[in-house]
């Protein structure tokens, strides 16, 4: 290896330093605030810790108590796949929807792009401010439009039966987000394949299917390992809405961490359910990758 360097052109050593030099801030950072306290996490995760108290080595404990000794880890994995299984699929069809009228080429249709756009960016706590505001069972905004036409509207949030919907739905309202990666992939489709299926006789749905859809695969492969991580992570609506509950309908996999971790001081028991949570957002990942050989096209192939 020093070989080498020596043997570099003077220029190109040079050119290499000063590479490593731009990169150290950001190593620093990495290894400061992202791998040791990803290494940390995963030792404590084999102990017993307080906060109060030195961590006490403990083995996999923990993690025996988690799968055999704990209900509340079953209903914050079932309330947490439950969201993820009824919030994934909204999210890539709303936002590949959205994404499919932003792209007509109307009038002002910027300003249109921008304002979807816009709640992507704002904070989680306002957006569920907003969304209590909302669905109040009683004065809310929703259920008094329901109650003009002779609907009875549900408790929402305050629902067990329609609490983990409710929570689903509102990730509807980022999806502008998503929405403006689609739109990059539908932009980049060539357009003289559309004019030939025009010529051919294609219709709009044929167009969408034989065309965009293939074309777009890569893109939503891309959404869907975005918005599936997204999804695993729920935490704020929780937090600020429903505080798990209730009947721990929206009992979260990260609520139950921040409540073990913040509230009960079980650092070491938080940290192992942290672990257990990365490793299901990773199989879930490969699993999908594995998975996308057979309906992901791209075009270089």
């Amino acid at each position: 290896m020093l070989a080498s360097w020596r043997r570099m052109n003077p220029l190109v050593r040079r050119e290499a330093f000063e590479g490593y030099i731009s990169l150290t801030p950001w190593m620093i950072g990495f290894l400061a605030f992202t791998a040791f306290p990803i290494v940390v996490s995963i030792i404590l995760g084999f102990t017993e810790w307080t906060v109060v108290k030195a961590p006490r080595w403990i083995g996999v404990e923990n993690y025996v108590r988690m799968f055999t000794a704990d209900p509340l880890f079953w209903q914050a994995l079932k309330a947490t796949l439950g969201y993820v299984v009824l919030s994934l699929p909204l999210k890539l069809v709303f936002g590949l929807a959205l994404a499919l009228l932003l792209n007509l080429k109307v009038p002002g249709i910027n300003i249109f792009r921008t304002l979807f756009y816009v709640p992507a960016v704002i904070s989680g706590v306002a957006v569920s401010l907003m969304w209590i505001w909302l669905l109040q069972p009683d004065t809310g905004v929703v259920n008094s439009l329901l109650g003009f036409v002779g609907i009875q509207g549900p408790k929402w949030f305050w629902d067990a039966d329609w609490a983990l919907m409710s929570v689903a739905l509102m990730s509807v309202w980022r999806v502008g987000g998503s929405a403006i990666i689609y739109l990059a992939g539908l932009q980049n489709i060539p357009v003289r394949l559309y004019e030939a299926a025009q010529v051919d006789g294609a219709n709009a749905w044929r167009r969408f299917w034989g065309i965009t859809f293939p074309l777009l695969t890569p893109t939503i492969f891309f959404q869907l390992i975005i918005e599936m991580v997204d999804s695993f992570k729920i935490f704020t609506e929780a937090f600020v809405i429903t505080q798990g509950g209730p009947l721990k309908a929206t009992y979260f996999f990260l609520y139950y961490f921040y409540e073990e971790a913040f509230r009960n001081s079980n650092m070491g028991y938080a940290s192992a359910l942290a672990l257990f949570l990365t490793l299901v957002i990773l199989a879930a990942t490969v699993f999908v990758n594995y998975t996308s050989r057979r309906w992901v096209y791209y075009e270089a192939e």
